[in-house]
Protein backbone atom coordinates (compact mmCIF):
# COMPACT_ATOMS: atom_id res chain seq x y z
CA UNK A 1 0.00 0.00 0.00
CA UNK A 2 1.62 3.14 -0.92
CA UNK A 3 1.57 5.75 2.37
CA UNK A 4 2.03 9.29 2.44
CA UNK A 5 0.54 10.77 -0.66
CA UNK A 6 0.19 14.44 -0.48
CA UNK A 7 3.53 16.67 0.51
CA UNK A 8 4.14 16.13 3.90
CA UNK A 9 5.17 19.52 6.17
CA UNK A 10 7.39 20.00 9.21
CA UNK A 11 4.49 19.35 11.37
CA UNK A 12 3.24 15.97 10.19
CA UNK A 13 6.33 14.23 8.99
CA UNK A 14 5.51 10.07 10.05
CA UNK A 15 8.22 9.28 12.80
CA UNK A 16 8.61 6.14 12.08
CA UNK A 17 9.74 6.74 8.19
CA UNK A 18 12.58 9.85 9.21
CA UNK A 19 15.82 8.67 9.08
CA UNK A 20 14.71 5.45 6.63
CA UNK A 21 16.58 4.79 3.85
CA UNK A 22 14.63 3.95 0.62
CA UNK A 23 13.38 4.21 -2.73
CA UNK A 24 10.89 7.37 -2.62
CA UNK A 25 9.01 9.46 -4.99
CA UNK A 26 9.93 13.11 -4.56
CA UNK A 27 9.04 16.50 -6.24
CA UNK A 28 10.81 19.40 -6.68
CA UNK A 29 13.89 20.63 -9.07
CA UNK A 30 16.46 17.94 -9.98
CA UNK A 31 19.26 19.90 -8.53
CA UNK A 32 17.64 21.25 -6.05
CA UNK A 33 15.69 20.12 -2.61
CA UNK A 34 13.62 16.97 -2.82
CA UNK A 35 10.24 16.57 -1.35
CA UNK A 36 9.20 13.30 -0.34
CA UNK A 37 5.24 12.22 -1.22
CA UNK A 38 5.65 8.54 -1.10
CA UNK A 39 7.43 5.95 0.19
CA UNK A 40 9.32 3.84 1.03
CA UNK A 41 9.10 1.34 -1.67
CA UNK A 42 10.89 -2.35 -1.88
CA UNK A 43 12.78 -1.20 -5.40
CA UNK A 44 12.47 1.36 -8.11
CA UNK A 45 10.13 -0.03 -10.25
CA UNK A 46 7.24 -0.12 -7.22
CA UNK A 47 7.96 3.58 -7.18
CA UNK A 48 7.95 4.18 -10.42
CA UNK A 49 4.54 2.07 -10.88
CA UNK A 50 3.06 3.86 -8.02
CA UNK A 51 4.23 7.24 -9.64
CA UNK A 52 2.31 6.29 -12.50
CA UNK A 53 -0.80 4.46 -11.52
CA UNK A 54 -1.29 6.64 -7.99
CA UNK A 55 -0.14 10.30 -7.62
CA UNK A 56 -1.21 12.68 -10.12
CA UNK A 57 1.62 15.33 -9.35
CA UNK A 58 4.85 15.39 -11.53
CA UNK A 59 6.87 12.87 -8.94
CA UNK A 60 9.74 10.74 -10.01
CA UNK A 61 11.60 7.79 -8.01
CA UNK A 62 14.64 8.66 -6.04
CA UNK A 63 17.22 7.18 -3.30
CA UNK A 64 17.82 7.98 -0.27
CA UNK A 65 17.47 9.13 3.32
CA UNK A 66 14.07 10.60 4.20
CA UNK A 67 14.85 13.90 6.67
CA UNK A 68 12.83 15.07 9.62
CA UNK A 69 11.41 18.18 7.35
CA UNK A 70 10.35 15.40 4.66
CA UNK A 71 13.24 16.36 2.34
CA UNK A 72 15.61 13.46 0.41
CA UNK A 73 19.09 13.14 1.26
CA UNK A 74 19.99 11.60 -1.83
CA UNK A 75 22.43 8.15 -1.12
CA UNK A 76 23.60 6.03 -3.91
CA UNK A 77 21.31 3.27 -4.57
CA UNK A 78 22.16 -0.39 -4.53
CA UNK A 79 21.47 -0.41 -8.62
CA UNK A 80 24.52 2.74 -8.76
CA UNK A 81 27.05 0.82 -6.56
CA UNK A 82 26.43 -2.34 -8.71
CA UNK A 83 27.00 -0.24 -11.70
CA UNK A 84 30.31 1.20 -10.55
CA UNK A 85 31.36 -2.11 -9.47
CA UNK A 86 30.37 -3.08 -13.44
CA UNK A 87 32.19 0.02 -14.62
CA UNK A 88 35.46 -0.74 -12.45
CA UNK A 89 35.39 -4.10 -13.73
CA UNK A 90 35.55 -3.09 -17.66
CA UNK A 91 38.27 -0.55 -16.91
CA UNK A 92 40.10 -3.55 -15.82
CA UNK A 93 40.00 -5.23 -18.94
CA UNK A 94 42.16 -2.32 -20.65
CA UNK A 95 45.85 -3.24 -21.34
CA UNK A 96 48.23 -2.62 -19.27
CA UNK A 97 50.06 -0.60 -21.14
CA UNK A 98 47.07 1.94 -20.89
CA UNK A 99 49.21 3.53 -17.86
CA UNK A 100 52.71 3.66 -19.50
CA UNK A 101 50.75 6.27 -21.97
CA UNK A 102 48.66 8.51 -19.86
CA UNK A 103 48.56 10.15 -16.25
CA UNK A 104 45.06 10.03 -14.13
CA UNK A 105 45.31 13.80 -14.87
CA UNK A 106 45.22 13.51 -18.58
CA UNK A 107 42.00 13.99 -20.12
CA UNK A 108 42.26 11.43 -22.17
CA UNK A 109 41.90 9.10 -19.07
CA UNK A 110 38.92 10.77 -18.07
CA UNK A 111 37.50 10.45 -21.69
CA UNK A 112 38.26 6.74 -22.05
CA UNK A 113 36.16 6.44 -18.67
CA UNK A 114 32.90 8.53 -19.77
CA UNK A 115 33.45 5.98 -23.19
CA UNK A 116 33.89 2.61 -21.46
CA UNK A 117 30.21 3.86 -19.31
CA UNK A 118 28.76 4.65 -22.52
CA UNK A 119 29.50 1.54 -24.13
CA UNK A 120 28.94 -0.10 -20.97
CA UNK A 121 25.13 1.16 -20.53
CA UNK A 122 24.63 0.40 -24.51
CA UNK A 123 25.36 -3.15 -23.91
CA UNK A 124 28.76 -3.69 -25.46
CA UNK A 125 31.47 -4.52 -23.19
CA UNK A 126 34.94 -4.36 -23.14
CA UNK A 127 37.47 -6.48 -24.71
CA UNK A 128 39.26 -8.41 -22.12
CA UNK A 129 42.74 -9.08 -24.34
CA UNK A 130 44.49 -10.40 -20.96
CA UNK A 131 41.46 -12.75 -19.70
CA UNK A 132 40.67 -15.80 -19.75
CA UNK A 133 38.04 -14.35 -22.25
CA UNK A 134 39.92 -13.02 -24.84
CA UNK A 135 38.46 -14.79 -27.51
CA UNK A 136 34.85 -13.46 -27.28
CA UNK A 137 35.27 -10.01 -28.34
CA UNK A 138 34.74 -6.79 -27.46
CA UNK A 139 35.23 -2.72 -27.80
CA UNK A 140 38.95 -2.05 -27.92
CA UNK A 141 40.12 1.64 -26.84
CA UNK A 142 43.44 2.51 -27.88
CA UNK A 143 45.04 5.92 -27.21
CA UNK A 144 46.47 8.31 -29.44
CA UNK A 145 47.75 11.42 -28.05
CA UNK A 146 48.61 12.56 -30.95
CA UNK A 147 44.81 12.66 -32.41
CA UNK A 148 43.49 14.11 -29.41
CA UNK A 149 41.53 11.34 -28.92
CA UNK A 150 41.41 7.44 -28.28
CA UNK A 151 40.64 4.83 -31.44
CA UNK A 152 37.69 3.05 -30.76
CA UNK A 153 37.00 -0.12 -32.54
CA UNK A 154 35.42 -4.01 -32.03
CA UNK A 155 37.01 -6.73 -32.03
CA UNK A 156 34.71 -9.86 -33.01
CA UNK A 157 34.71 -13.26 -31.75
CA UNK A 158 37.85 -15.65 -32.81
CA UNK A 159 35.45 -17.60 -34.68
CA UNK A 160 35.24 -14.63 -36.95
CA UNK A 161 38.39 -12.62 -36.74
CA UNK A 162 40.91 -15.40 -36.33
CA UNK A 163 39.75 -19.05 -37.48
CA UNK A 164 37.07 -16.86 -39.84
CA UNK A 165 34.51 -19.85 -40.34
CA UNK A 166 32.30 -18.00 -42.44
CA UNK A 167 35.14 -16.98 -45.05
CA UNK A 168 37.24 -13.52 -45.26
CA UNK A 169 34.00 -11.47 -46.93
CA UNK A 170 31.90 -12.14 -43.54
CA UNK A 171 35.09 -11.16 -41.60
CA UNK A 172 35.41 -7.71 -43.14
CA UNK A 173 32.12 -6.59 -43.46
CA UNK A 174 30.63 -7.49 -39.96
CA UNK A 175 33.95 -5.78 -38.71
CA UNK A 176 32.53 -2.85 -40.56
CA UNK A 177 29.10 -2.96 -39.64
CA UNK A 178 30.14 -3.07 -35.61
CA UNK A 179 32.89 -0.33 -35.90
CA UNK A 180 29.67 1.45 -37.40
CA UNK A 181 27.51 0.92 -34.80
CA UNK A 182 29.77 1.99 -31.93
CA UNK A 183 30.30 4.63 -33.78
CA UNK A 184 27.15 5.59 -33.97
CA UNK A 185 26.26 4.42 -29.76
CA UNK A 186 29.25 7.23 -29.51
CA UNK A 187 27.46 10.33 -31.56
CA UNK A 188 24.13 9.60 -29.91
CA UNK A 189 25.76 9.69 -26.88
CA UNK A 190 27.32 13.18 -28.35
CA UNK A 191 30.46 12.28 -28.67
CA UNK A 192 32.93 14.34 -31.51
CA UNK A 193 33.76 10.70 -33.77
CA UNK A 194 35.38 11.07 -36.77
CA UNK A 195 36.73 7.82 -38.80
CA UNK A 196 39.81 6.24 -39.47
CA UNK A 197 40.18 4.46 -42.23
CA UNK A 198 38.18 1.55 -44.17
CA UNK A 199 37.09 -0.70 -41.13
CA UNK A 200 39.93 0.47 -38.72
CA UNK A 201 37.69 2.30 -36.08
CA UNK A 202 37.36 5.38 -35.33
CA UNK A 203 38.60 8.25 -33.53
CA UNK A 204 36.20 9.35 -30.45
CA UNK A 205 37.02 13.24 -28.72
CA UNK A 206 35.31 15.09 -26.16
CA UNK A 207 31.74 15.71 -26.07
CA UNK A 208 30.99 18.04 -29.69
CA UNK A 209 29.88 21.56 -29.24
CA UNK A 210 26.33 21.85 -28.98
CA UNK A 211 24.51 22.93 -31.72
CA UNK A 212 23.84 26.98 -32.20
Amino acid sequence: MVRHVRVPSSSDVVLEDVGRVGWWLVVGETDGPRQVVAGPFPDRAEAGFAAATVLTEAACPAYGIRREDGSLGRRPSPQEWAWLAHLGEQLERLPDEWSDILSDEDPLTTLVVEVTAALSEAGLPLHDAAGEAAELGGACLTPQPGLGGIVVAWRQHDRMSVERVHGGGADVAVQAVMNLALAHVLIARGFDVEPLGDAAGHVVRGAAPAAG
